[in-house]
């Protein structure tokens, strides 16, 4: 029987790597998933108890509470003024990311194209493919799209280009600002993935929005910001008419964040206290494990934004795969080969400092005593 066969999902190709980090007295120092360890708020743990929204079906669009909440820190972070209508809430955000494609393809069925970063979170790409359509990747230069790669045949065949700044998973900036120009210019909706704006660190955090919300759709979470990964809240602001018509569409679908999550997701939007202490944490970390890194002769940047290390393979080492065989052999410690992230980064890893500073100084110190036999 032909048809849709779905790959092994990326991060379950590393279970072979994964065994070997086991292996290691102490055991896995797991920096391969962007998996936040840290504590949210209590305040916002408790309002997950507190609602009392459990019996009535969630608003789909989201709470006027929740939408308020998200519109107050988008004028607080950004100083952009959205009104209630230009945001709604979305199921985390990567369901959004891996359903919009078919959701605007069903209003433009003469386009068949989903434009995306070359080196990026895998969900965009295969988003187009759970669509029918094809994934095209526009190629970056330092973290910005190369918009002038894009073909004019192509752009009037899209139905959306994804950007992504912070870049998961290489840490770079894009030019958010020629983005939104670029999309304006083509008729093609743009779509800005910034779930890590908050852990922005050469430049204050910024959306796509500062530019005009035309054509244009910011997409925000709380899983990073906040360490609420598993309730999945996230929301979506922007172009009213295409808020608008997702919104619609996604009622239709079910698609509802539960009221007690949207409860706490207010809350937790309400506090800029605890993300300046998660940003302290992560720089904290990232210096660690750069610092480590160069110390043993692995050269390491920190990243422009975001929690990841990208780290290109040193000379002696085919791609990425052997690399982190070597530092699962090494350190126990278990990173992302860069090829999961696109063709483009196969001679790059990925790191992630998301375990506790304790476990990160033992997965460091196994890596310089390894140098040191």
């Amino acid at each position: 029987m032909s048809g849709f066969s779905p790959p092994p999902y990326p991060y379950e190709r590393l279970s072979a790597l994964r065994e070997q980090c086991e292996a290691h007295e102490g055991g896995i120092v797991d920096c391969s998933i962007g998996t936040p360890c840290d504590p949210p708020p209590g305040e916002v743990v408790a309002a997950l108890g507190s609602s009392h929204l459990e019996r009535g079906y969630p608003a789909s669009a989201g709470s006027e509470a929740f939408r308020a909440s998200a519109t107050d820190w988008i004028d607080r972070r950004f100083g952009v003024e959205l009104e209630s209508g230009n945001l709604a809430a979305c199921v985390g955000t990567k369901e959004f990311v891996a359903s919009t494609a078919h959701y605007l393809q069903l209003r433009s069925p003469e386009r068949t194209v989903v434009l995306y970063p070359e080196i990026s979170y895998p969900t965009y790409a295969m988003g187009a493919t759970l669509a029918g359509l094809e994934a095209v990747a526009v190629p970056l230069d330092h973290g910005r799209l190369r918009l002038d790669a894009i073909d004019d045949k192509t752009a009037a065949a899209s139905v959306m280009l994804w950007s992504n700044s912070p870049s998961n998973p290489t840490g770079e900036l894009d030019d958010l600002e020629a983005v939104a120009r670029w999309g304006r210019s083509h008729g093609v909706p743009v779509f800005s993935d910034e779930c890590y704006t908050e852990f922005t660190w050469a430049d204050r955090p910024r959306t796509i929005l500062e530019y005009g919300t035309a054509g244009v759709v910011a997409v925000h979470s709380l899983s990073k910001r906040s360490n609420l990964a598993g309730i999945r809240v996230g929301f979506y602001a922007g172009d009213a008419e295409l808020v608008a018509y997702l919104a619609s569409t996604r009622q239709h679908a079910g698609m509802m964040v539960p009221g007690p999550a949207q409860f706490a997701g207010a809350v937790a939007l309400d506090d800029d206290l605890h993300v300046a202490e998660q940003r302290v944490r992560y720089m904290s970390r990232l210096e660690l494990v750069a610092s480590s890194f160069n110390d043993v002769g692995y050269e390491a940047q920190l990243p422009e934004g975001t929690f990841y290390l990208w780290i290109q393979i040193p000379q002696g080492f085919d791609d990425g795969w052997a690399f982190a065989g070597e530092l699962a052999r090494r350190a126990g410690l278990l990173v992302s080969p860069g090829d999961l992230y696109g063709p483009a980064g196969a001679r790059f890893v990925r790191i992630a400092v998301v375990q506790p500073t304790d476990r990160l100084e033992l997965a460091m110190n196994r890596l310089r005593a390894s140098f040191s036999r």
